[in-house]
């Protein structure tokens, strides 16, 4: 269970972010058109990328055991850059989620067409393969458990861009305002920060299980024990 918080949360972090692709899906979704494709591609695309990731970043490791400290000292700086990202901001108090009227107003368009422009925005944005394929997949594939890590990660897509489309309305009107990003910017820096630190002990974690894993003895004692 530790695990798949640990996806969720990260995934949140990365994912609940001012950008390209959030931007679109707010204004298409407060335009009251086809909410349901758009969070359904948007969360495809999330899903196929973290299990590429994740998956492909297992068994890449499993030839190159000697990586994973490198890739959890890599990812520990990836988070502590993003937490501090995020903290100037909130100590900035500048940042708010701004949406074009043309936009929000726009024309409705086909099922079809918002569905190419959703893997357009999700597929064509360098920083969604950073986030899900490279920081996801190696942080996931140094977990004990990648599996409910990378579901984890997906069902925070899921909550996000369920809740960004289904209450576009309501966001709109809560999130204009810079405090309330200024708390939210906080809340992420926290987040990533504390993600971070528990990065950096994890390859310690990990090689005390791989001991205990190899030895029965250990094993069969700490299971006495228990």
């Amino acid at each position: 269970m530790s695990t798949f918080l640990a996806g969720m949360s990260l995934g949140l972090g990365l994912i609940v972010a001012i950008g390209a692709q959030n931007l679109w899906v707010l204004n298409q979704s407060m335009a009251g058109a086809n909410r349901l494709v758009i969070a359904l591609v948007c969360i495809g695309c999330d899903a196929g990328l973290i299990l590429l990731g994740v998956f492909g970043a297992t068994r890449f490791q499993q030839y190159l055991p000697a990586l994973t400290p490198w890739l959890a000292a890599a990812g520990a700086l990836f988070l502590g850059w993003l937490a501090l990202q995020a903290a100037r901001r909130a100590y900035a108090g500048h940042s708010s989620l701004q949406c074009q009227p043309s936009m929000a107003a726009g024309t409705v368009h086909s099922a079809l067409t918002t569905a190419l422009s959703a893997f357009a925005i999700s597929l064509l944005n360098p920083h969604v393969y950073l986030d899900t394929v490279v920081l996801l997949g190696s942080v996931g594939a140094l977990q004990p458990a990648p599996g409910w890590f990378a579901a984890g990660a997906v069902c925070a897509s899921v909550l996000w861009f369920g809740s960004l489309t289904a209450l576009a309305p309501q966001l709109r009107r809560i999130l204009s305002s810079p405090t309330h990003w200024r708390w939210f910017d906080a809340a992420i820096a926290v987040l990533l920060l504390l993600l971070a630190v528990q990065l950096v002990d994890l390859p310690a974690q990990l090689t005390a299980n791989s001991e205990v894993a190899a030895n029965p003895a250990v094993t069969a004692a700490a299971t006495a024990h228990r």
